[in-house]
């Protein structure tokens, strides 16, 4: 009797190994896309009142679990019923991150806005503009958060799975929960203490009135705010773009043999560039189709 209940705890333990190992692995694997979550959610929990970016948050992580919870069933059953259909949407996916990376990009050089000196009293006049959004303008920018949360969830879902397909369906299952939750509650922990790195920064310099080592650090605080952002965009385009021509080399042979003698990372970063400025011309061509009929006057 003893025996048996040693054996199982044994088999508990061996388990839990090969899971602590699978996910490991599928965490490094999901790394790009959970470096863009963190990006992307970081800018859109930020421009609120303080009293409100922390609600905020917790308003699109609960969204975020809720994406999981509908994500992680359908994906096991396509896995398990209709497999092909898991490539396909890795591919598909690939587009869609390779179409965000180079869209930044092209926002960045052809749209971007030149501040100057004396444009700060517009910055902080749309500042004052920000603080007096209604509720509305606040639900739809969690919704629009919860959305592109579940876009990246869907990949960062498949991706884990994609790393343990030759385990037992039990390993599966634990192991993608377990880069799931990781994925909610790791990002959005960072994202909160990304969001409030300026008010503690205020908080110190209130404290020590602005002298002395606490004060330099509350303003090192407050200034590193919009550079930590701004890296985290920067980092987050370059992962997109890596992801999506590591989705195309891993699922498309042809991509998987293409320029065998340069480095693996450039490689992928070639193809998701490439793949995303199709996808963006393909896009603005879809768009202006779609304006010269709405432009056409009724018969």
């Amino acid at each position: 009797m003893a025996s048996g209940f040693f054996a199982i705890l044994d088999d508990i333990a061996a388990l839990m190994d090969d899971v602590a190992v699978t996910s490991k692995i599928a965490t490094r694997k999901t790394a790009g896309i959970l470096g863009d979550d963190l990006a992307v959610n970081a800018e859109k929990a930020t421009g609120f009142l303080a009293s409100r970016e922390l609600p905020v948050l917790w308003k699109i992580t609960k969204g975020s679990f809720l994406n999981k919870v509908m994500i992680l069933p359908v994906v096991f059953l396509l896995n398990y019923y209709l497999p092909v259909a898991i490539t396909y949407i890795l591919i598909a996916g690939g587009f869609y991150l390779a179409y965000e990376g180079v869209e930044k990009i092209v926002e960045y050089l052809f749209h971007r806005k030149h501040h100057n000196k004396g444009e700060v009293a517009k910055i902080v006049a749309e500042s004052q503009e920000v603080q007096q959004e209604s509720a509305d303008v606040e639900k739809e920018k969690v919704r629009s958060a919860v959305i592109t949360d579940f876009i990246l969830s869907v990949e960062i879902v498949i991706i884990a799975l994609s790393t343990v397909l030759e385990k037992n369906l039990t390993t599966q299952i634990i192991t993608v929960s377990v880069v799931a939750l990781l994925a909610t509650v790791g990002v959005y922990g960072l994202v909160a203490l990304i969001v409030r790195m300026d008010d503690a920064g205020f908080n110190l310099i209130k404290r020590s009135n602005n002298k002395g080592f606490l004060g330099g650090l509350g303003n090192l605080l407050v200034k590193l705010l919009p550079i930590v952002i701004k890296c985290l965009a920067v980092i987050g385009t370059i992962a997109l773009l890596l992801v999506s021509g590591g989705l195309f080399a891993h699922n498309i042979h042809f991509f998987h043999e293409l320029l065998p003698n340069i480095p693996v990372m450039l490689k992928e970063f070639v193809i998701g560039l490439a793949a995303g400025v199709v996808a963006v011309l393909v896009v603005m061509a879809g768009k202006k189709v779609v304006g010269m009929f709405k432009g056409k006057p009724k018969v």
